[in-house]
């Protein structure tokens, strides 16, 4: 997608239009000039005459170091997408019979996911006669989805799809764990 933009920029030659608005290599508007001189302009500045708005009536053109500009617009794009947090889908799988300490251990993982802003889906398994217990499942996700609700909200209620139970949670936003502070670890040793 990106090279499909950098080919929509017209640079130097590549302009087609007879005159331009034209912006100077600090910023101050020059006016409308004919192409030829705006691209004269450019070269004896030794920079690239570069369209900025193709669309304007004429078309919007800079005098700029396009290889300079290129470099810092890609550093900026790098920035931003170091500095995203994409959310994904945590998948927490659990039995209709799983012991209280492993359901803890579990709504603990969930719990962290949450926090982190993550979404976390329960899947609950029936194999063979197991589904008669549904209703078992069905009471332990709602427990479950009651034990979460301070971090996390219900976006879709445990639902049966085919030999499973399913429930989803999303995040309700990541939360910032707060780090002791140096006088309360004092305080804890004495």
């Amino acid at each position: 997608m990106a090279e499909a933009e950098e080919k929509e920029v017209r640079i130097n030659n590549r302009i087609r239009a007879r005159e331009v608005r034209l912006i100077g290599a600090d910023g101050q508007q020059i006016g409308i000039v004919p192409f030829w001189d705006a691209l004269r302009m450019a070269e004896e500045a030794g920079l690239d005459l570069v369209e900025i708005s193709p669309m304007a009536a004429p078309p919007v053109c800079r005098i700029m170091d396009y290889g300079k500009f290129k470099y810092e617009k890609n550093k900026r794009a790098k920035e931003a997408k170091k500095h995203q947090f994409v959310a994904q889908l945590k998948e927490v799988k659990i039995r209709y019979k799983t012991d209280e300490h492993d359901l803890q251990t579990k709504i603990r993982q969930a719990r962290e996911f949450l926090m982190e802003g993550h979404k976390v889906k329960f899947v609950m398994y029936f194999r063979g006669r197991e589904i008669q217990f549904a209703g078992l499942g069905q009471q332990t996700m709602e427990r479950i989805a009651a034990e979460l609700m301070d971090v996390g909200v219900l976006e879709r209620p445990p639902r049966m799809e085919t030999r499973m139970l399913a429930m989803y949670l999303l995040s309700k936003g990541p939360v910032a764990r707060k780090k002791p502070e140096e006088g309360d670890a004092q305080d804890e040793v004495q």
